[in-house]
């Protein structure tokens, strides 16, 4: 297993020279490491490249992802367009700053935008973006929500399961009308998963800092800052992290609908 080398880190020394790398697509899973990235202009942007880390083209039916996540590097002269029909967007600043709705977003700002809904993302210099798109299904009864757009500051992150060395911010309300989820997860070093996890929803990953090891599956993973994991509902999941500080990610899941709909 290659080194964890610092996300984007693209210079020689940083490079395998032996074809070797972190990444790898299982069918239950993926991990998607930034020596693996490949830039490229980005769909339904406008002077937006970006990278392609989870696609429904990862994999066969009925086990290929559900939904997309993709980097989006913005300049000045970046904008976004209307997503496909019918998908919904969740927006994550990690780098830089970006306006939405006419409003300035800075390093962990978000936005959720419900599909159909001409809502502006504009750059107004070099910004990067972690993005979560879905297709809505609509649940009988439930309105389809309003945008909503806020600071992981402003979120409150609880001990999970009473762990107070294992923290979880939730961005998105949990009505019914939502029917994803994204929320930020922050463990000390030494902190884990309190049980290997087996469950319907899918997950979106990205590691936001610090390194650990993840268990995909039966296999296990060291990860660190920049790279982004798929797991599969039902796939077998756990996490410890490990190094001198604090481990977090921010991750999607699918939630509120009944599974019938993935067959």
């Amino acid at each position: 297993m290659s080194p964890i080398t610092p996300r984007g880190d693209r210079s020689p020394a940083s490079l395998s020279p032996f074809g070797s790398t972190r990444t790898r697509i299982a069918p239950d899973h993926a991990i998607i490491g930034p020596d693996s990235h490949v830039t490229s202009p980005l769909a339904n942007w406008i002077q937006t490249s970006g990278v392609v880390l989870i696609s429904p083209a990862m994999g066969a039916a009925p086990r290929a992802p559900r939904f997309v996540q993709y980097l989006a590097k913005l300049t000045s002269r970046s904008r976004s367009e209307l997503a496909e029909p019918g998908v919904q967007r969740l927006v994550y600043v990690l780098d830089g700053e970006v306006e939405i709705a006419g409003r300035l977003l800075g390093i962990d700002g978000f936005a959720w935008l419900p599909p159909d809904r001409p809502t502006m993302i504009r750059g107004v210099g070099d910004a990067e973006l972690l993005v979560f798109e879905k297709r809505y299904v609509a649940l009988a009864g439930a309105d389809v929500p309003e945008p909503v757009i806020g600071n992981l500051a402003e979120r409150v992150a609880e001990p999970f399961l009473g762990d107070a060395d294992a923290c979880l911010a939730t961005l998105l309300p949990t009505e019914a009308g939502f029917d994803m989820a994204v929320n930020v997860f922050t463990y000390q070093s030494g902190a884990t998963l309190p049980f290997v996890e087996s469950h319907v929803m899918e997950h979106g990953l990205y590691m936001r800092s610090g390194q650990g090891i993840y268990r995909l599956g039966d296999d296990w993973y060291p990860v660190g800052h920049g790279d982004s994991i798929w797991m599969a509902s039902y796939c077998p999941q756990w996490f410890v992290a490990m190094g001198n500080g604090p481990a977090s990610y921010i991750y999607y899941k699918d939630i509120h609908r009944d599974p019938m709909i993935f067959k």
